[in-house]
């Protein structure tokens, strides 16, 4: 049915839920699973010129999202592998989510993506936007969205 599945995941609760739910999947399909971080790009983008920061300091919080990233993704390869499935732990730098999820999906030849959505409603999703609808606009491959 499906050969290699991209979840994505942010650390969450909910993406927990997802990751969970792919490495079932993956185990009941034969398939191999891949987990994606998506870093941001730069934290300069982050503040406004209007504070003045040390570029030491800038570098200290992209180190540190790259770490966090990084663990994330090394803990769901880990629950992968102890469940049989083989698995790939990648993070990928995007200060744009969802084109992050699917240049990721692409390089990685991933046939089927697996995330979950907040559910955001209202101003809330106005404001901080829906990275699942993102995927879902621009992709061609299925998408399976937990709650």
């Amino acid at each position: 049915m499906y050969n290699r599945i991209l979840v994505a995941t942010d650390g969450s609760s909910l993406s927990d839920k997802a990751v969970k739910s792919a490495i079932a999947l993956a185990s009941t399909c034969g398939a191999e699973l891949v987990a994606l971080r998506i870093v941001p790009r730069n934290a300069l983008s982050y503040w406004d010129a209007g504070v003045t920061i040390p570029i030491s300091e800038y570098e200290r919080i992209e180190a540190q999202w790259q770490a966090e990233g990084q663990a994330g993704v090394d803990k769901a390869k880990k629950l992968a592998q102890a469940a049989g499935v083989s698995a790939k732990a990648v993070t990928v730098r995007s200060n744009i989510v969802s084109d992050g999820i699917l240049a990721a999906a692409k390089k990685h030849k991933c046939d089927l993506i697996v995330m979950a959505s907040h559910g955001r409603k209202g101003i809330k999703r106005l404001i901080l936007g829906s990275e699942t609808q993102g995927v879902l606009a621009h992709t061609t491959l299925p998408v399976l969205v937990l709650r």
